[in-house]
């Protein structure tokens, strides 16, 4: 499956009293659904999913599912601390509807999270999992970062796809990179090279009249050798096969030329969150092969992703997305709100990046 492009993590809209509002998350959906970007990630860290009952995460995949256009790709983060629950939390995303399942790693007993349990936790998951899965290693919030050796040893299942290193360590994506590209994939794709995945297919199915019936995960994923080059199609689509190996996404806005240089393929970008266009303008620039582009759009947004994402975090993030139009809100506790002179911060480092 194609996870190239900005996928934005989004953030879960809370009341003042601290209860899910759906309406808002519809509306931030139904807004990114019309921006470039190729996907939306529910339940990441930015969507404090670790602040949330197992109820209200499945709520909100639920509420995220329905308000999502059906032409972007749906990950869903199901990553908990036990291989047992990520499974039940995956299984439920999968009755969804989604694409993929993102499941960051485990670190509460970090002691014991030695490589032969990083690799037996990823391949119990992706050897069960009815979804192509990604592995996510985020240690600015869980003090544990997965060897590169690690995701090497990983990249050889065939369900697990890629992953979000969101360390901000640039050469680590290159040496990941470099590690894998032995790791030979395709994917089906539109004849405009965007993304196909089961629930497109069955979008395109049913506005033809032809019905709903989904198309396996396995024939998406290039598991018939085919050229890419040759044109085929599927549900009504017209669809070819891409080579994509195994495909790494960074989570570092502030670095996320430097990452593509290095050898990734997109990015699941907190600063995406109020700043959709901004980062896919880097992006597009880069596909594009004008560096010196991409390198003045990741300028204009260096300074604020570093500020507002890495430093301040979700208050930061939430309130930069109230300034953009779409709605942050509330943090939950123990987060605490920004104080007005933090604030003023905000607005002052997002006045040029308004999209």
């Amino acid at each position: 499956m194609l996870l190239h492009g900005i996928f934005p993590p989004i953030t879960t809209p809370f009341y003042p009293d601290g209860n899910l509002y759906f309406k808002k998350l519809e509306a931030n959906v139904e807004r990114y659904s019309k921006t470039p970007v190729a996907g939306l990630v529910a339940l990441g860290s930015t969507g404090e999913a670790i602040f949330l009952s197992d109820q209200e995460r499945r709520d909100v995949l639920k509420s995220t599912r329905e308000a999502a256009a059906p032409n972007k790709v749906l990950i869903a983060g199901t990553g908990i601390e036990s291989a047992v629950e990520t499974l039940r939390l995956t299984e439920y995303a999968a009755e969804l509807g989604y694409d993929v399942a993102m499941v960051r790693t485990p670190h509460y007993y970090k002691k014991q999270m030695q490589p032969a349990n990083i690799l037996a936790f990823y391949r119990t998951v992706a050897d069960r999992s009815p979804l192509p899965v990604i592995i996510y290693n985020f240690p600015q919030a869980t003090g544990y970062d997965i060897p590169v050796e690690s995701v090497i040893e990983l990249a050889e299942h065939p369900n697990l796809i890629g992953m979000k290193e969101s360390s901000g360590d640039v050469e680590k994506v290159h040496r990941m990179v470099e590690g894998t590209q032995h790791v030979k994939r395709t994917a089906t794709v539109t004849e405009t090279f965007d993304a196909v995945t089961p629930r497109m297919l069955k979008a395109a199915n049913q506005s033809n009249g032809q019905g709903g019936e989904l198309v396996q995960v396995g024939t998406l994923a290039g598991a018939a050798k085919q050229s890419s080059s040759a044109v085929s199609v599927v549900a009504g689509l017209k669809t070819r096969q891409k080579e994509v190996g195994f495909q790494v996404l960074v989570g570092a806005a502030q670095k996320f030329d430097p990452s593509l240089q290095a050898g990734a393929v997109g990015g699941i970008l907190a600063f995406a969150d109020a700043a959709p266009t901004a980062c896919y303008e880097i992006y597009a620039a880069w596909k594009e092969g004008d560096v010196e582009l991409a390198r003045l759009k990741q300028e204009r947004i260096v300074k604020a992703a570093q500020r507002v994402v890495g430093e301040l975090g979700i208050p930061g993030m939430k309130h930069a997305m109230d300034l953009n139009g779409y709605f942050g809100g509330p943090v939950r506790l123990p987060l605490l709100p920004l104080t007005a002179d933090l604030k003023s911060e905000v607005e002052h480092l997002m006045a040029d990046i308004r999209n």
